[in-house]
């Protein structure tokens, strides 16, 4: 393992999803105690509530806007948190988001899209695509170009990226400049190599791989007869016509095999494709809060690979 999260892997639990009230303040608990490193981001945010036809409370999104821009139109990436559909709140990846305005030069939309158990799919992914949408028709006020707008999201949230270009696709919605994929939950099947590996390995294994799509779907493996592709992407048949796309893996992550299956899947379909494995990292591993140099690198990599996606024509 990496030295650097060698270091912290002590300091890791397994998340354990048999109790999400527990699960959840467990996570609220850690992302409260964690302290991002010294840094020179510099971008502004606001919180507010987007309308939804699907969600009659409305959709609160957070949004980032790099400081210092000026009058010129910039690309928008619209994000959405990890957390297993079930975990997770704006404070997931804020520090992500932040990074990603400042370093990237694009407005960044943070969706706090609705969890299972109380809100199983498809409510997530509805919140998702109205944040999507809404991007696209309040793109004066944001000051974005709806040309270069961007799907992101980690773990579930690279899941989410994944079920909204394919949605935006077969229902003719918001065209998609790009797609970016960090160690993406995809396959509910749960069949992959990597998922028989890593069983009990902090911070996330293969059973509460088996815990979430149980949750997040409302039945069990042997019970879900059929999953839509935009509930579980690795079971869409047709991946052609996507956006281009970037999807970063880790070796000792349960979720690995599914990425890069996806990645090659994509690329087959002649999407254009970037993949890249890290190796001896777990999953989160890229977490800024970790202060690990090769999370660091990780965080790098994403912010390149939004800016040569959203940039100017």
């Amino acid at each position: 393992m990496d030295p650097d999260l060698a270091k912290v892997l002590p300091t890791l639990t397994l998340v354990d999803l048999s109790d999400v009230p527990a699960a959840r303040a467990a996570s609220a608990q850690r992302f409260a105690a964690a302290v991002a490193p010294p840094t020179q981001w510099r971008a502004s945010f606001a919180d507010r509530t987007i309308p939804s036809a699907r969600n009659e409370d409305g959709v609160r999104v957070r949004v980032y806007q790099p400081e210092g821009r000026s009058g010129s139109l910039l690309g928008c990436a619209v994000f959405f948190h990890g957390g297993g559909y079930i975990l997770g709140d704006l404070e997931t990846d804020h520090d992500r988001c932040l990074c990603y305005a400042s370093e990237a030069g694009c407005v960044v939309v943070s969706v706090d899209y609705r969890l299972a158990p109380e809100h199983p799919y498809p409510d997530g992914l509805d919140d998702c695509y109205a944040a999507v949408e809404w991007a696209v028709s309040a793109r004066e006020e944001l000051g974005v170009d709806p040309g270069r707008l961007a799907v992101a999201g980690s773990s579930a949230g690279g899941g989410l990226a994944a079920a909204v270009a394919i949605r935006a696709r077969d229902e003719g919605g918001p065209a998609l400049a790009f797609q970016m994929m960090m160690q993406p939950s995809l396959d509910d099947r749960l069949e992959t190599t990597s998922m028989a590996q890593f069983v009990g390995v902090p911070p996330w294994d293969a059973t509460a791989s088996r815990q979430m799509w149980e949750i997040y779907l409302g039945a069990s493996r042997e019970e879900r007869a059929h999953v839509p592709a935009t509930a579980a992407p690795s079971r869409a048949a047709d991946l052609s016509g996507l956006p281009p796309a970037y999807i970063m893996t880790a070796e000792l992550d349960p979720l690995r095999d599914e990425g890069s299956a996806y990645a090659l899947r994509l690329s087959a379909a002649d999407v254009p494709t970037e993949l890249h494995q890290f190796p001896d990292v777990f999953h989160g591993f890229d977490r800024p809060a970790l202060g690990a140099a090769v999370g660091r690198r990780a965080i790098e990599e994403q912010v390149q690979a939004l800016r040569r996606a959203l940039a100017a024509g």
